[in-house]
């Protein structure tokens, strides 16, 4: 029988809900739950002795398939002198407390819950529910009080599981379904060489609790790897949900991809949803998610559950199309249903941000401190590292505080005031500023960023329409932003003030190591497997990605004969910066053109900067380019999807074609001309795509990729020097060896693949950087301008 659990909190609001979205009430990210704790202490200590705090509860009804048990925590129970037993809700408010009528329907559906609990075990004829909102800022409060006989509470509590019970016979009924399929699944495929102990390797670091940093080349199958044994870790109740997190929206259709082959080969039976950005998913041109401008938005709530209930019982892949699909069915924000499909789903495939950016997590599954059952499986990990640093980072413009006061200082001329207040203070910052200067206190313009907020805050609670409401809407979310970011800088931060040309004045809360927020951030899940297929040095991504000594770290081997990938170093060629200049960039010209004609076929050609690129490319389009058997690709500087996707599909012509109705194929074929992607190293085409057999046969890389030297990198720079690391390696060499390394995974895809990687910079030659090879980069060669013809022949010949 399927024992069922679920908090009250979760069952109120999910059965409770109703009516529209309306962005414009909503409009306050959530960064008072630490105040909101404060209120909670401060109002229990005040009750007396006859008040008892935080009492957990719980009640189980066992019905013929399931039992169900519903708990939680009463914030307060105060049995009172000749009066009935009272159960206390209370919630921190920034409201004015005087324009709250009434209690939210959901907040007393909670009191009621642990009422009907508490009266029922015992054994009280009658019982009373209050509900005590207190101002965060003024801690005024204000209660709404309501009595009740056992008689109805009781009914009314049945009334509340009699709702849920057929989400509850759906649970029990699917955890048999779905753990019996993964009892019988197998591997769906032969294992590679090596797999099979990447497998146990996954499982038996979610047995213990822990992380794994796992290095994977190409070709190991690490999505499967990690999927497999996740997948049969849920079946044996060593975790109750997966979460696939990837940084590109393409590896999310690899996790897909990897599920599917589980269901379609091996019969799982495994619910999977896949959550897209709400402006990429949502049905209006700009997404507006208020009843006036959108009209799924007017009655989502009366319409979402049965289409929840439908998706549930009639598929098992809850993907962007199928979603789209009921969504339009049933008239509901095809985003909110996403959300809302993730709760029913024993796998959600997102972004990295659903877990680890402290405005954008999803409250649902990690509000409150919760630590459930879960996995992450994080993909391409070495990408969390700058992502985790800009999720936990945040600037404040000077120039953008300015722009909003011209705005509205006639129409707002109080806020207005405030405004010009911050920007007295972030001036006398920017005086003392020359060019870059990091800062250590900044407490009289919190003071004042703080006095701003809390009357933005009010003016956006009283009125949902108003002159440039959406203006100061956007202002509060960036203002809330950085206060909340400035409340988690420790020695981890560092402060700077910085004078740019583009975007002026701006005060940066910079997160140079993002260990502890990462880590906080994975004590939600039992256990955590990050793996790429560059995730060296591995002992630089275990320290800033929040791993610990107890934690696991695993290099597999590469499945490929490494004789069947050329590699060379050039030694008389350089990207440094002294060394820039038209000279430079011939001899770099004529490399590409020796490595690409020695052999015809498709190459991408990765170069430090889109200047260096356009330099180069110049030069060998003038001298060597030939356009009757070459044809150049240039990566520009913004790409929609659909010319990301062309660009691709330049590499493997005639795959949209179907020739099955061609019935005289007696007609000379012209050879087809070699592609030469030129491309920016880091960029959307260095890592993430997947050109197999011929469609790649080489990859040139111009420099190490080491990030372009700015005030940012050399804070971090310094901050790791004095912290006794090498600083230019954790700022620069890491960084842009990561960047090589994914470029040139490009060309070997598969076992059948052959090519060659060619690295365009002498400093590759040091040890420094030859330390940081892949262990399969075997039998480099190392080769010079007057050399390079005949040793790329050579290479051709051996592979």
């Amino acid at each position: 029988m399927k024992e069922i659990r679920i908090s009250v909190r979760g069952l109120v609001e999910f059965l409770l809900r109703s009516g529209n979205i309306d962005n414009r009430i909503h409009h306050a990210p959530d960064t008072a739950m630490q105040e909101g704790s404060r209120i909670h202490r401060m109002i229990q200590k005040s009750m007396g002795a006859d008040y008892r705090a935080e009492v957990p509860l719980s009640y189980t009804v066992t019905e013929e398939d399931y039992i169900l048990t519903i708990d939680g925590r009463a914030d307060g129970i105060w049995e009172r002198k000749d009066q009935p037993v009272l159960i206390d809700e209370i919630k921190g408010t920034y409201r004015d407390l005087k324009k709250i009528k009434e209690p939210d329907e959901v907040h007393v559906a909670q009191a009621r819950c642990y009422a009907a609990i508490y009266a029922e075990q015992n054994e009280l004829e009658n019982i009373s529910v209050q509900i005590t909102y207190c101002n965060i800022d003024t801690e005024e409060i204000r209660r709404f009080t309501y009595d009740h006989s056992i008689s109805e509470i009781r009914a009314w509590f049945e009334d509340l599981l009699g709702q849920y019970h057929r989400w509850a016979q759906f649970l029990s009924k699917w955890d048999e379904i779905r753990t019996e399929s993964i009892h019988n699944m197998g591997f769906p495929f032969e294992y590679r060489a090596g797999q099979k102990e990447l497998a146990a390797n996954v499982y038996r670091t979610i047995y213990h609790s822990r992380k794994l940093f796992l290095e994977a080349p190409t070709g190991t199958g690490k999505t499967l790897s990690t999927v497999f044994p996740a997948v049969k870790a849920v079946g044996e109740n060593k975790a109750e949900r997966i979460f696939y997190l990837t940084a590109k929206t393409i590896t999310r259709t690899v996790a897909e991809n990897a599920f599917d082959s589980l269901r379609t080969l091996q019969g799982l039976r495994f619910k999977t949803v896949t959550l897209t950005a709400k402006d990429k998913i949502c049905v209006l041109e700009k997404s507006d998610c208020n009843p006036v401008a959108c009209p799924r938005a007017n009655g989502h709530f009366d319409r979402i559950n049965d289409c929840i209930y439908d998706m549930l019982t009639n598929t098992d892949a809850f993907d962007r199309d199928t979603v789209y699909e009921y969504a339009d069915k049933y008239q509901v924000c095809p985003f909110e249903l996403s959300l809302d499909m993730s709760l029913w789903a024993d796998a959600v495939i997102c972004d990295y941000n659903y877990v680890f950016d402290p405005f954008v997590y999803l409250k649902r599954f990690f509000s409150d401190g919760i630590k459930g059952e879960n996995v992450f499986l994080i993909d391409e990990a070495h990408n969390l590292l700058d992502r985790g640093r800009e999720m936990y980072s945040s600037n404040l413009f000077l120039d953008e505080l300015v722009a909003l006061r011209s705005l509205i200082s006639a129409s707002h001329p109080q806020m207005a005031g405030l405004i010009k207040n911050c920007e007295k203070e972030m001036e006398k910052i920017m005086t003392g500023t020359d060019g870059c200067e990091v800062i250590f206190n900044i407490s009289l313009l919190m003071q004042k960023l703080e006095t701003l907020i809390k009357v933005i805050s009010s003016w956006l609670e009283d009125h949902a329409e108003g002159d440039f409401r959406d203006e100061i809407l956007d202002f509060y979310f960036d203002l809330s932003k950085f206060s909340t970011i400035y409340d988690l800088c420790d020695d981890k931060y560092v402060i700077y003030a910085e004078q740019t040309m583009e975007e002026g004045f701006r005060i940066r809360l910079l997160c140079v190591d993002p260990s502890d927020n990462l880590a906080a951030c994975m004590m939600r899940a039992r256990s955590t497997i990050l793996f790429s297929a560059t995730l060296l040095p591995i002992q630089y991504y275990k320290k800033l990605l929040g791993g610990g000594p107890q934690d696991y770290e695993v290099y597999a081997e590469s499945i490929f004969d490494p004789a069947k990938c050329g590699r060379l170093i050039a030694t008389d060629v350089t990207s440094r910066y002294t060394r820039r200049g038209e000279s430079e960039y011939k001899k770099i010209a004529n490399y590409i053109h020796e490595i690409v004609s020695a052999k015809p076929g498709n190459y991408l050609i990765f170069f430090p900067s889109r200047l260096f690129m356009e330099d180069v490319g110049m030069i060998y389009e003038k001298l060597y380019y030939d356009e009757n058997t070459q044809e150049i690709l240039v990566q520009n500087e913004y790409m929609t999807e659909e010319e990301r996707e062309d660009f691709l599909m330049r590499f493997t012509p005639g795959n949209d074609i179907d020739f099955s109705g061609i019935i005289n194929m007696e007609v000379e074929i012209e050879a087809s001309r070699s592609i030469l992607g030129f491309c920016v190293m880091g960029g959307i085409f260095s890592e993430g795509i997947d050109l197999r057999d011929d469609s790649l046969i080489g990859v040139i890389i111009v420099g190490t990729g080491i990030p372009q030297v700015c005030n940012e990198r050399e804070i971090i720079k310094e901050y790791f020097e004095q912290i006794g690391e090498d600083g230019f390696d954790y700022a620069y060499r890491y960084p842009g060896m990561n960047k090589v390394l994914q470029a040139a995974g490009r060309v070997i895809r598969t076992e059948n693949d052959v090519g060659v990687v060619a690295l365009l910079d002498e400093r590759f030659t040091q040890r420094a950087y030859t330390d940081m090879f892949p262990r399969e980069w075997k039998d480099i060669r190392l080769t010079s301008t007057s050399s390079v013809k005949n040793d790329i022949k050579a290479l051709w010949e051996r592979i």
